[in-house]
């Protein structure tokens, strides 16, 4: 199994971070670690308590909020929206809805994530 992590730059309505960024097919959506929001966006309350599922057979973590954020690729604007996951093992996680959207391929040969090209022609209009 092949693990795809680059540093991405992250801007929020209070600034802009660059945080290591962990590409995941396996989750669905993506989500952000509570420790690097500071300075960078407020998180909302989600109207519903979800019960997300863990690595661990059984074990389930309480997310209650989410950020919406924006981030750079290869000088690409993206934006998407994050679970505010407590105790995340990883800074940003992109996640598998995400990479669809916006036409992210994982290149595990050279160990990077490609943004399709239209995708930048597509914000112009």
């Amino acid at each position: 199994m092949s693990i795809i992590k680059q540093p991405l730059l992250f801007a929020g309505s209070l600034g802009e971070k660059h945080l290591y960024t962990l590409y995941d097919s396996g989750a669905n959506l993506s989500c952000i670690n509570p420790e690097y929001l500071e300075n960078l966006e407020n998180p909302t309350q989600l109207g519903r308590i979800r019960m997300m599922g863990t690595a661990a057979e059984g074990h389930y973590i309480e997310v209650t909020q989410r950020v919406s954020l924006d981030f750079y690729m290869d000088d690409v604007l993206l934006s998407d929206e994050f679970l505010v996951i407590p105790g995340l093992s990883e800074e940003a996680i992109i996640g598998a809805a995400t990479m669809q959207k916006w036409r992210i391929k994982l290149d595990f040969e050279h160990d990077t994530a490609i943004v399709d090209p239209k995708v930048a022609k597509m914000q112009l209009v």
